[in-house]
C-alpha cells in the first residue's frame, strides 16, 4: 500500500501545474444586447415569461449602441432616428405580447360552481391577470406613439430592409389591422364576468 501511495504521489509531481484563466462575464450594457437575450419558449411558464418582460425592460431604458452595431444597416442619421422609433415600438409590441400571456396564466376563464372552496384563491388570481392586461395596455399605448413617430412624413418613402418585420408591424398599427386594444379589452370584459360570478358563489350555490 504504501509503495502504491509513493506512486501516485510520484505521479501528482509530474503533472503541471495549470495556471487558472481569469475570465471575464460579458457585460450586458446596450438596448440591442438586452433585446437579443429575449426569446420565445416552447413551454409558456410565468418565471420564463417574467425573464423576457426583464430583459425588454432592460431594452426600453438601456442606451442605443452605436449605428455600427444596430440590429439593422444605417447609413444616414434620418435612418437612425427612424431605427429607433421601431425599435421601441417594436419592443413595447413584446411587451404587449408578455403581459398577455403572463395574465393568461393567471385568468380563470370560466367560474364554475365546484370552484367555490377557492373562491377567494380564485379572485386573487384574477386580480392579477387583470393587472397583467392592463400593463399591456399601457405598453400598447407606447407601441401606437412610436409606430406614429416612424410613419410620419419625415420618413416617406424610407423603408429599412433589414428590420421588414417592424416595419410591417408599423404599418399594421397605422392602418389599424393590428389592434391590441380591441383584444384587451375583450379579455378585461369577460374577465369581470367570471369575477362577478365568483363573487356570487356562496356555500347555497355550491
Amino acid at each position: 500500500m504504501k509503495k502504491l501511495l509513493r506512486q501516485l504521489l510520484f505521479l501528482m509531481l509530474l503533472i503541471p501545474v495549470v495556471k487558472p484563466v481569469d475570465l471575464h462575464a460579458y457585460k450586458i450594457l446596450y438596448a440591442e444586447q438586452f433585446y437579443r437575450l429575449y426569446h420565445q419558449h416552447m413551454y409558456l411558464y410565468p418565471e420564463d415569461t417574467m425573464e423576457n418582460i426583464h430583459y425588454l425592460g432592460m431594452a426600453l431604458r438601456s442606451d442605443f449602441a452605436n449605428p455600427l452595431n444596430a440590429l439593422a444597416t444605417i447609413t444616414n442619421e434620418k435612418e437612425w432616428e427612424k431605427y429607433r422609433y421601431l425599435f421601441y415600438m417594436h419592443v413595447n409590441l413584446r411587451l404587449v405580447d408578455s403581459y398577455l400571456k403572463l395574465g393568461m396564466k393567471y385568468d380563470k376563464r370560466n367560474a364554475y360552481f365546484y370552484n367555490y372552496p377557492w373562491k377567494f384563491s380564485n379572485l386573487d388570481s384574477l386580480d392579477t391577470a387583470e393587472e397583467c392586461y392592463r400593463y399591456a395596455l399601457n405598453f400598447w399605448e407606447d407601441a401606437k406613439e412610436w409606430s406614429a413617430k416612424a410613419s410620419s412624413d419625415k420618413f416617406a418613402w424610407m423603408f429599412i430592409q433589414d428590420v421588414q418585420f417592424w416595419e410591417d408591424e408599423s404599418y399594421r398599427i397605422e392602418t389599424k389591422d393590428l389592434n391590441y386594444e380591441k383584444t384587451i379589452q375583450r379579455e378585461l370584459d369577460r374577465l369581470q364576468r367570471v369575477r362577478e360570478a365568483f363573487e356570487s358563489m356562496d356555500e347555497n350555490t355550491y
